[in-house]
C-alpha cells in the first residue's frame, strides 16, 4: 500500500511531461496554446485571461485598402486637393477626397498601368500628332510625380504657397493653366497632359469599383443610382418604371461561411 503511494499520480506525470517537452521544444511553441500553459505552469503563477479584442462599430472600422502604395504623403495630399477641385463636394453628394480618389490614383501608379508594363517604351521618340496621344519615353508615374512637383513650384511661384494650402478659386487657377498647356511645360511634356491624366483618373477613382481603392461606400455609384456589379436584373427587366436598387460591388459577391 504505502508502496503505491510512492508513485506519482497519473495527472502528475503528464503535467511534468507537458513541462519537460515545453522546454525542449523553446521557440517552437511559445506564444503557442501550449507555450502559454507551459510557461504559466512553470512559473508558478498563472497569467490573467486576456479579454477578447473589441469589436468596431461597422460605421467606424477601418478601410484597410486606403493606404498609400506609391506616393509620399505630401505627393497624397496635393493629388487629394486636385482631384477634389475637379471633382467637388456639393449638395448633390460627396467629393473626390471623401470618396477616396487619390487613393485609387496612388494604386494604379503603383501599378501595370503606372510602370507601363504592356506598353512598348524603347526608342526613338518622336513628336506625336494630336491625335496619337502621349508618345513619349517617361512611364505614366514619372510623369504624373513630374506633375505634382511643377504644380507646387507653379502655386509657390504665384501665391507663396503650396497647392494643397490655397484656397478653392486659387487652386481653379492653377489647374486651368495646367488645362490650357501653354504656361507651364513639364521638362518639355505639356501640362495639358498631365491635367487630362489628373482629370480621367478622378472620374475613374469615382465611378470604380471599391476595390480598387476608390468610390468609397459606393458613393460615387449612390449619387447615379447605379446599381453596381449586379448579378441578374430578372426580377426587375420587365418593370417600364426606373428601378432604385441598393448598390452591390464585387465583395458583395464573395461566399461567407
Amino acid at each position: 500500500m504505502a508502496e503505491n503511494q510512492t508513485k506519482p499520480p497519473k495527472d502528475a506525470s503528464r503535467r511534468n511531461f507537458l513541462k519537460v517537452s515545453g522546454a525542449a521544444l523553446g521557440g517552437l511553441v511559445a506564444g503557442g496554446v501550449i507555450g502559454g500553459i507551459v510557461g504559466s505552469s512553470m512559473n508558478g503563477a498563472t497569467k490573467p485571461e486576456q479579454a477578447a479584442p473589441e469589436t468596431q462599430p461597422a460605421g467606424n472600422a477601418k478601410d484597410y485598402n486606403q493606404a498609400p502604395m506609391f506616393f509620399n504623403q505630401e505627393q497624397l495630399r496635393i493629388t487629394e486637393a486636385a482631384a477634389e477641385r475637379i471633382f467637388p463636394k456639393d449638395e448633390l453628394g460627396p467629393g473626390a477626397k471623401e470618396l477616396g480618389v487619390a487613393y485609387y490614383i496612388d494604386h494604379q501608379m503603383a501599378g501595370q498601368w503606372g510602370l507601363n508594363a504592356k506598353d512598348y517604351m524603347m526608342g526613338p521618340f518622336y513628336k506625336a500628332e494630336v491625335t496619337q496621344g502621349y508618345q513619349d519615353s517617361y512611364k505614366r508615374n514619372e510623369l504624373f510625380v513630374m506633375g505634382l512637383q511643377v504644380l507646387n513650384d507653379h502655386s509657390s511661384k504665384k501665391y507663396q504657397k503650396a497647392f494643397a494650402d490655397l484656397a478653392a478659386n486659387e487652386q481653379d487657377e492653377v489647374l486651368t493653366a495646367f488645362e490650357k498647356g501653354k504656361e507651364v511645360q513639364l521638362n518639355g511634356v505639356p501640362s495639358s497632359t498631365f491635367f487630362e491624366m489628373l482629370r480621367t483618373l478622378t472620374i475613374e477613382g469615382v465611378y470604380s469599383d471599391p476595390l480598387y481603392g476608390g468610390n468609397k461606400n459606393m458613393g460615387g455609384w449612390k449619387m447615379r443610382k447605379y446599381p453596381g456589379d449586379q448579378m441578374s436584373y430578372m426580377t426587375i427587366i420587365d418593370k417600364n418604371e426606373f428601378v432604385t436598387m441598393e448598390p452591390l460591388s464585387l465583395h458583395d459577391h464573395l461566399k461567407h461561411s
